[in-house]
């Protein structure tokens, strides 16, 4: 009995068990719209913006280790970083390419050979939470692909040659907002697709749809803010103020 109890509770484990999860964390951004700061390492409620990021990542069972790409003079402080807000997780701190597309490469190529789903997250989105986190996990799980997304509030217009062509229904418009997770082998073709025929694309599920998938939609959130500009660190900081209100 007893060792029909141990292999039905070491099954019941295996069952539990979470594919193995890699986030890739974009950070080698210029900070060109931050008036001479970086962006990354401007504080929110007293801790740097990255920081918050990682710290995220850390704690979510989706996620079983971390990279950073960042830039080259970067890397130590993201290091130090690292150690004094205890990201366990961080395997590895790396130095980005020319651009999002080359730099998400890079840190995919070196994602432990395990990593069955990769989770590619802005370092610069301090506020995201657990909830999106494991939302977009679970959708890729079931889709191989996910981007956790919101309704735009604003109408949007398609525009050529400076005049309007088009006004999209509200109600099929969405701002893409990360994690975005996707499994591994499909992330990686995507991205070699995107590099080899020159295309311009903005997001990771961008480079997933030009392959013929369709990336699911999972939860967004209007609070999971991209720090972009100085006045973002305000609203972030507003934000934090609400969430301890609640």
């Amino acid at each position: 009995m007893a060792k029909l109890i141990a292999k039905l509770f070491k099954r019941a484990v295996t069952w539990n068990k979470l594919p193995f999860g890699t986030a890739i964390v974009a950070a080698a951004g210029s900070s060109r719209r931050m008036a001479g700061e970086d962006k990354l390492f401007a504080e929110i409620g007293g801790i740097p913006v990255l920081a918050r990021s990682l710290r995220e990542l850390e704690a979510s069972p989706n996620v079983h280790e971390i990279i950073v790409v960042t830039r080259e003079e970067s890397i130590v402080p993201v290091a130090d970083m690292c150690a004094e807000f205890e990201i366990t997780k961080a395997t590895k701190i790396l130095c980005g390419g020319e651009d999002r597309l080359e730099s998400v490469l890079i840190g995919l190529n070196e994602a432990d050979e395990s990593a069955e789903y990769i989770a590619v997250h802005d370092g610069a989105r301090p506020l995201v939470t657990q909830e999106i986190i494991a939302d977009a996990f679970s959708k890729a799980y079931k889709y191989s692909a996910a981007c956790p997304m919101v309704p735009v509030t604003d109408t949007v217009k398609t525009v050529k040659d400076g005049f309007v062509e088009q006004t999209p229904g509200r109600d099929t418009v969405y701002a893409a907002q990360t994690p975005q997770v996707i499994k591994a082998d499909v992330l990686k073709a995507a991205l070699h697709n995107a590099r080899l025929h020159g295309l311009s694309v903005t997001d990771d599920c961008g480079a997933v749809e030009a392959i013929g998938l369709r990336p699911a939609m999972s939860i967004g959130s209007q609070e999971n803010i991209k720090i972009t500009r100085p006045w973002d660190i305000e609203t972030a900081e507003a934000i934090l103020e609400a969430r301890k209100s609640l």
